[in-house]
């Protein structure tokens, strides 16, 4: 299936700033709300279902010139009509 990007925003931060935004979505999460993405002209709102599928990846993406690579951790919320549960329990510490 294909893919189209409707928002994407990258930038460094303190972990601080990171925090608030991952505060703010959980938080939207809880109250079943809107999620209000924004930078510049670009814009989208979603509204997640209350049993999306939740995907926590860790990754370490090694450079083609053989120097330290890349670590990265993705957090991933998705869903689509009939989706079936699936996976076990998470523990995140």
């Amino acid at each position: 299936m294909p893919e189209e990007v409707l928002f994407k925003f990258e930038r460094r931060m303190d972990s601080a700033e990171i925090a608030d935004y991952l505060r703010t979505v959980a938080d939207t999460l809880d109250s079943g709300g809107e999620i209000a993405l924004e930078s510049g002209s670009e814009s989208v709102t979603l509204t997640p279902p209350t049993r999306p599928t939740f995907e926590v990846k860790a990754e370490r993406e090694t450079s083609s010139s053989g120097g330290p690579g890349e670590l990265s951790i993705e957090f991933e919320l998705e869903w689509d009509e009939g989706q079936e549960d699936g996976g076990g329990d998470l523990t995140i510490g």
